[in-house]
């Protein structure tokens, strides 16, 4: 080979000077997807081939325009005055905001709607590095850079020499530099555009991050060595079939594939030699058993090295199979996002993320909305996921002009979105994991996808193509909606309905219900929520049609940063300084930007468990939901408690269960007690270690009440006789002034004050989704702007009268709020009833309200004092918050917790730490007990629910970050009879009417005694 010599580095390309405004111009609003020597996209292959990582750190200059000089990418030029920058990472959270911000937007472009043209102001970053070409590279036949993620147009130079130009962010491409490289010392110079005309094609919901922020890798490419590898492969009853595919140069063979461990090796001589290899038998890859065999393709100059998956994709009928068995996607939607990284890979963290999925049932990834890193997918082939693998491709905010110039339909953009699916399809075909390709999301639609779709269906047969916006079915496999009601959802997988669907004539609907159907995002897991998961998986169980879905999201993308005094925070839309944003709306995760797992997450867990238990008086049946697992992988553990105490516990003889049968199993002895409740847990568990959890993890639990039915509590005893008082007395272990509560076992306390209003979630305080729950509620109106208009969030209080009676002290109440005739009475009446203090509190809401409320509760007030309450324990469900809609991954027991713990803390402050079903609450100043509360259940046999917190409602409901929450010297303990449910109104289904809570007369009664 022939490297560049030294006087090659003169400025020979015109593209390498400096361009007139006019040329800039064209070159940024080029909508073409590459320039030069951008080579064909293929296969990211672990190769034997030399390479040498050009990660590390890049001299660096950001310029406002992107019509700085050119002269940086000469051979000679110094940049010595420059800024180092580490590569891969994106310039702006590199310099502490020296290099500009973020930006976060969801449908918004953060720039005039101009295409294919973007603003002059134009952040450019300059990269530069020294790298020295390996000796022994010498025999290569080419030399290729390769780039594996670049936002958003970027320009090559290697000593001097234009190399090309690409765009495509998310996507892999690489550059044939053999004439311009030379021996020892080389010079490669970058320069990336922020804004270019493929900004209009990659206006996902996310940061807008710039930069060189995937690997650099140079590539000694051999001569005989093998440009591509495809190895297909299908399974049938324990036959495989390895179909291959070989890109290779005829000089490159003889070509041998190897698979040891089925006794593969399968020479072929000439390129014509190369044909299917069938296999007698083998095991099969699925997302539950990841079965992977190692496989090699050689030639004498080259290896690549494979991991084989033998599965068979196919839709048949209605129904999505992979090797004969219908799947059902418990999934997410996953973007890359780190909240100091960025998009920038770390593998031990992808790694953990994913053992973390595996861990809470989720099953399959939706890669939203492009390729992941290519890693990733290898981590998915091992640990097991079913992946729809989405083309990085977006143009959601043509929306705003009713989609007029919408790349996805004219046909100058046809290259550039053909090139993305290629470059998506090629990249990752190998992948066993991979088992549907999308077009990608929310880019209207038209017949530039069309055209993306025929190409992927004449490229690979095997694997159907999704694309949510063909609600036509013009052009895609499967039937895919995001955020469809519940009755909506249903109506698409009942046989023989004709309920019209959404953009589509009848005869299109007729269509689409002969596809298999997937929600591609649905409940959408925003702040506190969402609720309703259970009611989708009920469906799916229903209707064969119906294949699951993805959660909308994965994890919050929050950006570490800090205050003005350096305190600590995840930012979103709105805190970098950003002209147009989209707020929090990045938060809406089921895990955290610190990656801790969110209530939702064991929601989820709990209600998509793969193991079922029905229980029928002295038995019980073990369900087998899982795909193609049978329960040998697992063990049966079971205990019995008393009032949340254990009394017995054991380990369960059951019968391996294949998957998708059943099997009756006796219960375990249990003792049950005549004076407490008896609860029997059942927990399937992991048998013995794996990838991604230890032995003894928790895949699935069931709760069964064996309580023996008691006397109700006895009613408080009626007072006929009430007189009027001036309200100033001792009841036990109650002191009262003017009627008011002033004291409790000692300690200062106040209340109970009505309290109807909840620090509203995203979900309340969105206008968008599809009401259902409301009475009052109306399309662009949010639950949270009705409460606020009702006046809940400042109620006050008129008192109507004091009473006593023997042993008793009763005070009615008028509450309700300015501007309002609506109105609360409240009577709460204190007692002595059995030598135990008794509060009942009567509440009864006037004529004329319409609206939801999102809470009937009372609120006590508990001063620090010398010993502030900071913790509890209670006998009820736990141990993680939980509310109408939203109760599966609660159980029934004893749990303990500090106050601060109680709270989820949400990237936005709002409603949390609610816990329902209360029996017992003793209140904790440190490891001493305060007050111990009973709740009684009324008479309809409710119980009600308890939320312990260092601040108000009112007081969380205004702050926009936890850093703007004021110092607190009270803790406040509200006993609520009812809350409104979570529902998933963020984007999606507002709360299902039996959760939705509507005003109502309650009761909440309570035996408060001292610490014993």
């Amino acid at each position: 080979m022939t490297f560049g010599s030294p006087t090659d580095n003169t400025c020979c390309h015109q593209e390498s000077c400096d361009l007139l405004p006019s040329e800039l111009s064209a070159l940024v609003s080029d909508t073409a997807p590459g320039r030069g020597a951008l080579r064909p996209a293929r296969s990211w292959l672990h190769s034997d081939a030399p390479s040498l990582s050009l990660n590390g750190s890049w001299r660096f200059r950001l310029s406002p325009t992107a019509s700085a000089a050119e002269d940086f990418a000469a051979d000679a030029f110094d940049d010595e005055g420059w800024d180092s920058i580490p590569v891969p990472s994106h310039w702006v959270l590199q310099g502490d905001g020296a290099y500009g911000r973020p930006i976060y937007t969801n449908v918004q472009f953060p720039f005039p709607i101009d295409p294919p043209y973007v603003p002059d102001e134009n952040p450019t970053g300059d990269y530069r590095r020294h790298f020295a070409l390996p000796a022994d590279w010498s025999d290569a036949e080419r030399v290729v850079l390769r780039f594996d993620g670049v936002e958003s147009l970027f320009r090559v130079w290697v000593n001097g020499v234009a190399i090309g130009s690409a765009s495509g962010s998310r996507l892999a491409h690489e550059f044939d530099v053999t004439s311009a490289v030379r021996p020892g010392d080389n010079v490669v110079a970058v320069r990336v555009h922020q804004w270019s005309a493929a900004s209009y094609v990659e206006d996902q919901d996310q940061w807008w991050l710039p930069g060189i922020f995937r690997d650099v890798t140079l590539l000694a490419r051999p001569a005989g060595g093998i440009e591509d590898v495809w190895l297909r492969t299908g399974y049938d009853n324990g036959r495989g079939r390895i179909d291959p595919e070989v890109v290779a140069d005829e000089s490159a063979f003889p070509v041998t594939l190897r698979v040891p461990e089925l006794g593969v090796e399968q020479v072929w001589a000439t390129p014509a030699d190369v044909a299917p290899v069938e296999l007698a038998d083998v095991e099969p890859w699925s997302a539950e058993q990841p079965r992977l065999y190692e496989a090699t393709v050689s030639s004498a100059a080259e290896s690549i090295a494979l991991r084989v998956g033998f599965r068979t994709v196919e839709i048949r009928g209605d129904r999505f199979l992979v090797n004969g068995r219908r799947v059902v996607f418990h999934g997410v939607n996953r973007h890359e996002t780190h909240p100091e990284r960025g998009r920038v890979f770390d593998e031990d963290h992808a790694r953990e993320d994913l053992a973390l999925m595996k861990r809470f049932n989720v099953n399959a990834i939706r890669t939203s909305h492009y390729p992941p890193h290519p890693r990733l997918l290898d981590l998915a082939d091992e640990l097991g996921f079913w992946v729809v693998l989405e083309c990085d491709l977006e143009t959601h905010g043509f929306g705003t002009v009713d989609w007029v110039g919408n790349p996805s339909d004219d046909p100058t953009w046809r290259p550039a979105l053909l090139d993305r699916i290629e470059r998506t399809v090629e990249r990752d075909k190998n992948h066993p994991s991979i088992v549907i390709w999308s077009l990608g999301n929310e880019a209207g639609t038209g017949s530039n996808l069309a055209a993306m779709s025929a190409w992927v269906h004449a490229r690979d047969a095997e694997r159907p193509v999704h694309y949510e916006g063909d609600h036509a079915g013009e052009y895609t496999d499967v039937y895919s909606r995001m955020y469809s009601t519940v009755p909506e959802t249903e109506q698409i997988g009942t046989d023989g309905s004709s309920a019209p669907l959404l953009n589509c004539t009848p005869a299109q609907g007729a269509r689409q219900r002969t596809k298999p159907f997937l929600l591609c995002e649905y409940a959408h897991a925003m702040g506190n929520g969402p609720g309703g998961f259970d009611q989708y998986e009920a469906l799916v169980h229903r209707h064969p049609r119906l294949h699951g879905g993805f959660v909308w999201e994965w994890r919050d993308h929050g950006i570490l940063t800090t205050t003005p005094d350096g305190s600590p925070f995840y930012g979103y839309g709105g805190d970098f300084g950003e002209v147009v944003h989209d707020g929090n709306f990045v938060m809406d995760g089921m895990v955290l930007s610190n990656d801790v797992p969110t209530p939702s997450l064991y929601e989820f867990k709990a209600v998509v468990q793969p193991v079922g238990f029905t229980f029928e008086a002295d038995k019980f049946a073990v369900t087998n939901l899982r795909h193609s697992a049978d329960t040998s992988d697992l063990r049966f553990r079971w205990r019995v408690e008393h009032d949340g105490r254990l009394v017995e516990s054991g380990d369960l003889d059951v019968p391996v269960v294949a998957a998708g049968g059943s099997e009756w199993v006796p219960l375990p002895p249990i003792v049950v007690a005549p004076d407490a409740e008896t609860w029997l847990t059942i927990d399937a568990v992991l048998a013995s270690p794996t990838a991604w959890a230890p032995e003894g993890h928790v895949i699935a639990t069931a709760q069964l009440d064996r309580t023996v039915r008691r006397p109700a509590v006895p009613a408080a005893r009626p007072r006929s006789v009430w007189r009027p008082s001036d309200g100033t007395l001792s009841l036990g272990i109650a002191e009262f002034a003017g009627g008011s509560l002033v004291r409790l076992a000692g300690r200062a306390v106040s209340g109970p004050r009505l309290e109807l209003f909840r620090a509203p979630t995203d979900n309340d305080e969105s206008g968008a989704g599809t009401v259902v729950g409301s009475d009052d509620s109306r399309a662009g109106v949010s639950s949270a702007d009705l409460w606020r208009g009702e006046g809940l969030d400042r109620l006050t209080t008129r008192r109507l009268s004091v009473e006593g009676a023997e042993d008793a002290l009763r005070t009615v109440d008028k509450v309700s709020a300015a501007n309002s005739a609506l109105s609360v009475m409240v009577e709460s009446v204190w007692s002595l009833e059995d030598g135990e203090l008794e509060l009942r509190v009567e509440i009864e809401p006037s004529r004329g309200w319409r609206t939801v409320w999102p809470r009937i509760g009372v609120r006590f007030e508990l001063p620090d004092g010398t010993a502030p309450v900071d913790g509890a324990e209670w006998f009820g469900l736990g141990p993680l918050e939980s509310y109408a809609d939203s109760l599966h991954a609660a159980y029934t027991g004893r749990f303990s917790s500090t106050i601060r713990d109680l709270s989820v803390d949400y990237a936005r402050p709002q409603e949390t730490g609610h816990r329902s079903q209360l029996r017992q609450l003793s209140l904790k100043s440190g490891d001493l007990e305060t007050l111990r509360i009973v709740a009684v259940p009324d008479t309809q046999g409710r119980r009600p629910g308890f939320t312990l917190s260092r601040h108000t409602p009112q007081q969380i409901a205004r702050a926009e970050h936890p850093f703007e929450l004021p110092d607190s010297t009270t803790s406040h303990l509200i006993i609520d009879a009812a809350q409104h449910g979570l529902g998933s109104r963020a984007c999606g289904p507002d709360v299902w009417p039996e959760f939705a809570l509507r005003p109502e007369a309650r009761t909440i009664r309570l035996r408060i005694t001292a610490p014993r």
